[in-house]
């Protein structure tokens, strides 16, 4: 501690560990308190202050063998200033004073070099202050485990799809834990913890005769929880009947082109709800901002409560709150609090809702953002980034096979792909792990070499039912790129199964 806060001498111990931050916290608020207090002297009308430390861990295991074990941290802090309406920043490895002092003359500097080409000044609703502690419920910290016990688990997945019918197998498992202090000169000082897991394995067979392979990747989630979601997943079950739907898969009947209903199970809808409709109402995309990882966007700023997005039954929801969600957190790194990630995107069908980060909702006539900012390290600048965002479910019962029933002649959609999207998130096309059958009201047969297609606002327009609450299921990344240099986020998406009519389904193989 007396290190940290020595000039010209760099942190290296953890600001987290057995439950307790390692840096004293009067120490955080004094950092604060100073970096504040130089801003305000270089004219700055606002700022905030990021110190942190993201520990990350990666095993990776091919067929027999463990190939990569990695254990990495990063530490920094990550400084923000409003000088005359323009931003300014600058992020560090380093934490000491010197170094804060230093970095608030750099971020200073960044401002007055934007102001000339600021083309409408930023304008800040003042947000409360609000100072609390935020630590992620888990039951066993994954960080404990011991690395071989990882890696059994890992060569048990492997072994079993390789068992039951896959020649190949690879198996991976992500973990992350971000420690933040964030404060501001708003008033608020807020500490967080929280921890994501994401297990992966990929099980691939081979027809040798024809050459031909095909795949069935996992179907279990990320998800902000411990060790005990891990041992709780069936990930060694799930990998056995991976191998056998491997398998099956290469003497599966081909997909035939054509318009059907298509009923979508959550573990695929997930995608379609994050590309078409996460991604197309980031009110930064709107406003052509950002234009990075598939362009901008086909909503405007006046579509707000006119653009019908898609059918009665589509309400797509925000929050911070849902248990094991990867967006899951008490605070946004702008300080706005979880409550204020609780809103409808769509409503009805109707959009009702952009995603905001400080300093966007003047820019369309709002008063307030929505606590829709997240920076993937303490050393970037905080983006307009995705909350939890879900499809609600239906509030009359309906089962899956009550959904099914009402299909003649479709498909049914399993796990998700590949994907692709225009630079206006309008037309796309998405594959899946698993194409099913369905016929008169029964899922049938396994198909392969499945994708769909279509329009964004044609596509939910087309939605026509929704299982209930009990055939809800959550999903999502840990890795959702946006920006340059880009940043990585986690987010989850849940929805029930969905049944969408006349979807254009192609045959992947065909020429």
């Amino acid at each position: 501690m007396a290190a940290a806060a020595a000039p010209g001498i760099e942190t290296t111990q953890a600001l987290r560990r057995d439950g307790e931050f390692a840096l004293d916290r009067a120490l955080l608020y004094d950092l604060a308190d100073m970096a504040f207090a130089a801003a305000k002297r270089g004219g700055a009308s606002y700022a905030d202050i990021r110190i942190g430390e993201t520990l990350r861990e990666y095993a990776f295991a091919r067929d027999e063998r463990l190939e990569n074990y990695d254990e990495r941290s990063a530490q920094g802090f990550g400084l923000r200033v409003l000088l005359d309406g323009s931003w300014g920043f600058y992020g560090a490895r380093r934490l000491d004073r010197e170094s804060v002092l230093a970095g608030v003359e750099r971020a200073l500097d960044n401002a007055r070099a934007v102001k000339p080409i600021q083309a409408r000044p930023i304008a800040l609703e003042r947000l409360p202050a609000h100072e609390a502690e935020w630590v992620m419920p888990m039951a066993v910290d994954p960080f404990a485990i011991p690395p071989g016990e990882k890696a059994d688990l890992l060569l048990a997945v492997n072994a079993r799809a390789r068992d039951r019918g896959a020649d190949f197998c690879t198996a991976s498992l992500s973990i992350a834990r971000e420690e933040r202090f964030f404060a501001n000169s708003f008033g608020s000082r807020i500490l967080q913890t929280r921890t994501r897991v994401a297990p992966d394995f990929q099980a691939v067979a081979i027809d040798r005769a024809s050459g031909r392979f095909a795949t069935r990747a996992n179907l279990t989630p990320a998800r902000g929880a411990g060790w005990e979601y891990i041992v709780g997943a069936g990930l060694v079950e799930e990998a056995g009947r991976a191998g056998e739907e491997a398998r099956a898969k290469l003497a599966a009947k081909p997909v035939t082109s054509g318009d059907y209903d298509v009923v979508i199970d959550p573990t695929n809808l997930w995608l379609t709800i994050h590309e078409t409709v996460g991604h197309s109402t980031e009110l930064d995309r709107v406003l052509g901002w950002e234009a990075n990882f598939a362009g901008t966007s086909f909503v405007k700023p006046d579509m707000l409560g006119q653009l019908r997005f898609g059918s009665e039954l589509m309400t797509i929801v925000a929050d911070r709150s849902q248990p094991g969600a990867l967006s899951t957190i008490g605070f946004d790194d702008d300080g706005a609090p979880a409550q204020a990630a609780e809103f409808a995107i769509v409503e009805k069908g109707v959009l009702k809702n952009f995603q905001m980060a400080l300093g966007q909702a003047h820019l369309i006539g709002l008063a307030h953002s929505n606590g829709c900012a997240y920076a993937d390290s303490p050393t970037t600048f905080p983006i307009q980034r995705m909350p939890n965002i879900s499809l609600k479910a239906n509030p009359q019962k309906c089962a899956l096979d009550d959904l099914v029933n009402g299909v003649e002649n479709g498909i049914y959609v399993v796990g998700a792909g590949s994907w692709s999207i225009d630079q206006q998130r309008d037309n796309f096309q998405f594959g899946g792990q698993l194409f099913y059958e369905i016929k008169n009201g029964k899922i049938g047969e396994l198909l392969r070499d499945g994708a769909y297609q279509g329009r964004t606002t044609q596509f939910w327009n087309s939605l026509d039912g929704l299982c209930d609450a009990s055939a809800y299921h959550l999903d999502g990344t840990f890795t959702c790129g946006k920006a340059e240099p880009v940043q990585l986020a986690p987010v989850s998406h849940g929805s029930p199964p969905a049944l969408f009519r006349n979807v254009r389904v192609l045959n992947t193989n065909d020429a």
